[in-house]
């Protein structure tokens, strides 16, 4: 009994040991939260990455920018953070991202492998270690209907100015006046502010020049800056009215469109004794306008049928591959035919349809060759026309071989045959139809 109590003992000591292995061992996992999942396309959508050590980081994870198919992406900064699981208490690093959908399909963060430095329970040393993070899909909703795609801004906030070159009080035909308009914009990207949509006014001339964005980045938010200017110029005297222009913006979190507004300029053009210098003007205008066109067009990613290059050679290669599997499914196809096309002139069908072929023409001999040649290609015990008429023949087709075949011994022609009962004979054989009394069964 004292053994027992001896082995009770060494028990629980390795059991106690085993639990505080357990216990003690480091333990590290990451969590993705995205907020909110369902946005409207341009819409910022935060994603915080959590990582947790049982023990500590000695180096801290650092996933730089990460890309996003369908979204802009924007680091912004690391916070340390901890939890509490029981009686336990994790280090963590919490890595906050922006994203901005710019498409209204669905967007998919990545699955993430995450490189960090964390030391073993009870070492100082930090150990390589890469943990996943599962990536999340974000149901993107699309813009509401009653707004178009060249309205539609989502932001915290907007402010306009705008500044003009040139004397407004003193306008002549010829005359150009520069207006310049900037919006800052608060919780968006520049990509996402939509261009000045510049009405067209009757006797002046429009000339945009090229636009200026930027984006400003701060730890905690990201703002945004679009800057567009326009040379009017004026062709003709008398009052011109340039247009009021509203700028929208949709607050997500009011769930409230609020909007901007610049009020319309009244012009008074004068007469400009000078004509010759509009057209001047004009032609300077343009060539200034075609450098500027022709500058935006280098800034363009370079495109084929209007697509990117990647998306370009994604569709060739899929081409390729799609051309590959039509011309391998080609090749076996044109093989099933060959083969196919072999066994049928090979075959009892063929050689009966050269029979039938034959015995339409007026060579009678022709006619009884191509007969015979078929009665061999039947699986008959007597390889004979008289006995597969006797076998699956009428009593007619009967009649017809033993005159045919009389003939043939005396050396005469054979006469004309009668193809339909030939066809029901065939009939029959394929079918291993049996007579009897003159009738047919099927066995």
């Amino acid at each position: 009994m004292k053994g027992i109590g001896n082995y009770r003992q060494l028990f629980l000591i390795f059991l106690l040991a085993f639990i505080s292995v357990e216990v003690q061992a480091q333990k590290l996992w990451a969590e993705l939260h995205i907020n909110p999942s369902n946005p409207y396309l341009g819409q910022p959508v935060e994603v915080n990455i959590f990582i947790y050590s049982s023990t500590w980081f000695t180096t801290a994870p650092d996933l730089g920018n990460i890309k996003v198919p369908g979204a802009f992406s924007y680091y912004l900064r690391s916070v340390s953070v901890s939890k509490q699981e029981g009686s336990q208490t994790f280090a963590g690093v919490q890595l906050i991202y922006n994203i901005f959908p710019y498409t209204d399909k669905d967007v998919v963060f990545p699955d993430l492998n995450i490189a960090l430095e964390s030391p073993e329970v009870g070492d100082y040393k930090g150990k390589k270690h890469v943990i996943k993070a599962k990536g999340k899909t974000i149901k993107v909703k699309p813009i509401p209907s009653k707004f178009s795609e060249n309205e539609w801004l989502v932001a915290n906030g907007l402010s306009v100015s705008e500044r003009w070159s040139g004397n407004r009080a003193k306008v002549k035909v010829g005359d150009v006046v520069e207006r310049t308009i900037s919006r800052t914009v608060s919780g968006t990207v520049s990509e996402l502010i939509p261009p000045i949509e510049w009405d067209s006014i009757a006797n002046v001339s429009l000339y945009p020049s090229r636009s200026e964005v930027s984006n400003n980045q701060t730890k905690t938010s990201i703002s945004a800056s679009r800057t567009e200017k326009m040379r009017y110029l004026f062709e003709k005297e008398g009052e011109v009215i340039l247009p009021e222009m509203v700028f929208t913006w949709y607050n997500p979190y009011r769930n409230q469109l609020y909007e901007r507004t610049l009020k319309e300029v009244k012009i008074q053009v004068e007469a400009n004794p000078g004509l010759g210098v509009l057209a001047s003007v004009r032609d300077s205008l343009a060539m200034i306008q075609e450098e500027i066109v022709s500058e935006e067009a280098e800034d363009q990613p370079l495109t084929i049928l209007g697509m990117s290059l990647e998306k370009f050679a994604g569709v060739v290669v899929i081409g390729i591959l799609v051309l590959i599997l039509l011309f391998k499914a080609l090749r076996k196809f044109v093989s099933i035919l060959k083969e196919r096309r072999a066994a049928y002139l090979i075959s009892e069908e063929y050689y009966f349809h050269e029979f039938k072929k034959a015995a339409h023409g007026k060579d009678k001999k022709t006619t009884a060759a191509k007969l015979y040649r078929w009665i061999d290609a039947l699986d008959l015990e007597e390889p004979s026309a008289a006995f597969f008429a006797e076998m699956y023949g009428s009593e007619s087709l009967q009649r017809q071989v033993a005159t045919m075949e009389a003939k043939w011994g005396n050396g005469n022609q054979f006469s004309g045959l009668a193809i339909k009962e030939w066809e029901f004979a065939r009939h029959n054989y394929l079918n291993r139809g049996v007579v009897v009394d003159s009738g047919w069964i099927n066995p």
